[in-house]
């Protein structure tokens, strides 16, 4: 047992401390094996016990020599911690005088942490098999040869760009996603209209600043991404909500409500993934100009499309009416985090505004290395091949429901993306069944979650299938297959 020498110290401000020699005065215990530094471990105790009130104001400190004897370190390492308490103003010192505590450094204590908060933030949990949506498969990501891209797009970017490359993009990437658009879904656009984000969520952020000037009404379909609907609520707006059915957003519901924009995925509607059809497109223009409002269209999947060519966007019929969202999230990895929208003229220097005053840029590198991958039509092979990967997921889903459910089920938006939504008519499905399925191990989403006027979809599940390899979606299926049969028990 280690044996402590006690000394009597006479602290200046009147009390009569026992200080073992060597690790202890003022409440200060050294820990001299960790990463931070003595000098911080000093200011940081001193300054808790001014906040805390253990030190009052007025007090006075032991001088540097006095403290750093009995604590066994150095008189510089007590200055430096003494210097750092100075210049935040927890200390008042002049030349020949004592270091006392300032005035007003007392705080109230602190709530205590909720009950069972880490609890509530669980860690991530291993699912048997996880239908989440929007998972592209990543194993099947050319991941040697991007690298291969990033590391020549960082030793041949010109020196400038390593600055404040521009909150619209580098030119290089905007003239290849002009490029790749036509390419792939017959959009003719010019670069200088393409502005590069940080994923479609930021571009949602900043077209709700950019939109808003015109009112704090949108339009939105029902049900939609639950995500993208926060946003527009954390930004203020009023949402208006149309409903959809399995051909998109019905256009007989849009009235004249002197909203400023309408959100809308008419490509690959979600989460019902129907395909807008050109009556409906042409209402929703006519909509649109009729009522001086703005369409925002999220192009959030469309390339993968299985029974005919990608469709066309919405922006080929009015390019002044609608803003193209789109992103690589889903195509490459989610974590590229790269996304452009296609901006009227009208918005261009309002959006680079509000760009450079919420992170300026994308970095340049990234954007680089996505240049030369859409100018060397790696992507574009890289989609053929994820297309044909993922349509033969997608019968392999089909063919598992109907071998377990037999007739008693309908797909919707099974045509395209990287997941379906299932109706089970006269079945309703809440947070108990989700639960079952949980502990089952498996997760799934409701429809009705997406929803924003509950309960008109209960009786539909969410599956992503996009990220599982066969033996793993017929698992899910037959793992969701003795949870249904459970709860129709029930």
């Amino acid at each position: 047992m280690i044996q402590y020498k006690l000394v009597l110290f006479k602290i200046q401000f009147g009390a009569n401390i026992r200080v073992p020699v060597g690790g202890y005065m003022l409440g200060i215990e050294l820990r001299r094996n960790s990463g931070v530094s003595l000098a911080r471990q000093i200011y940081r105790t001193l300054r808790n016990q001014m906040t805390e009130g253990r030190l009052k104001q007025g007090d006075v400190l032991p001088s540097t020599r006095e403290l750093a004897k009995h604590l066994t370190v150095s008189r510089n390492t007590v200055y430096e911690a003494y210097e750092m308490l100075s210049a935040e103003g927890f200390i008042e010192s002049r030349p020949g005088s004592q270091t006392r505590v300032a005035n007003g450094l007392l705080l109230a204590k602190a709530d205590p942490p909720a009950e069972h908060f880490e609890e509530a933030v669980q860690a991530t949990i291993s699912y048997l098999v996880d239908f989440q949506t929007g998972q592209p498969d990543l194993r099947y990501f050319p991941q040697s040869s991007w690298l291969q891209y990033l590391r020549k797009a960082a030793e041949s970017l010109p020196q400038e760009q390593w600055g404040y490359s521009g909150a619209e993009g580098i030119p290089a990437l905007r003239r290849e996603i002009a490029g790749w658009v036509y390419r792939s879904k017959g959009m003719t656009v010019h670069p200088q209209n393409i502005f590069i984000t940080s994923g479609a969520t930021q571009a949602l952020h900043l077209l709700a600043e950019l939109l808003s000037v015109y009112g704090k009404d949108i339009l939105m379909e029902d049900p939609c991404h639950m995500g993208m609907l926060r946003v527009l609520q954390g930004k203020g707006f009023n949402i208006l909500p149309v409903p959809v059915d399995k051909q998109g957003l019905q256009t007989d519901f849009l009235k004249n409500s002197g909203a400023c924009a309408i959100y809308v995925t008419p490509s690959h509607q979600f989460p019902l993934g129907g395909i807008l059809p050109a009556t409906r497109r042409a209402a929703l223009i006519r909509f649109a100009r009729e009522n001086d409002l703005f369409i925002i269209e999220d192009d959030y999947d469309s390339e993968f499309r299985y029974c005919g060519p990608p469709v066309a966007p919405l922006y080929t019929m009015d390019s002044q009416r609608v803003i193209y969202v789109g992103t690589f999230s889903k195509i490459l990895y989610p974590a590229l985090r790269i996304g452009f929208v296609v901006l009227p003229r009208r918005f261009h220097s309002q959006w680079c505004y509000l760009r450079r005053h919420v992170d300026v840029q994308n970095p340049p590198f990234e954007q680089a290395a996505l240049a030369k991958y859409l100018r060397t039509r790696k992507l574009d092979r890289h989609v053929r091949k994820m297309r044909k990967l993922y349509g033969q997921r997608r019968e392999i889903l089909l063919q598992a429901i109907e071998e377990k459910f037999s007739r008693t089920w309908h797909p919707w938006g099974d045509a395209s993306g990287l997941h379906l939504a299932l109706e089970f008519p006269g079945l309703h499905f809440d947070q108990a069944f989700l639960l079952r399925c949980k502990e089952s191990g498996i997760r799934i989403a409701l429809v009705d979650y997406h929803s924003i006027n509950k309960n008109l979809h209960s009786d539909k599940l969410l599956l992503g299938y996009g990220h599982l390899e066969a033996k793993e979606i017929r698992q899910g299926v037959s793992l969701l297959h003795k949870c249904l049969h459970a709860a129709s028990r029930r």
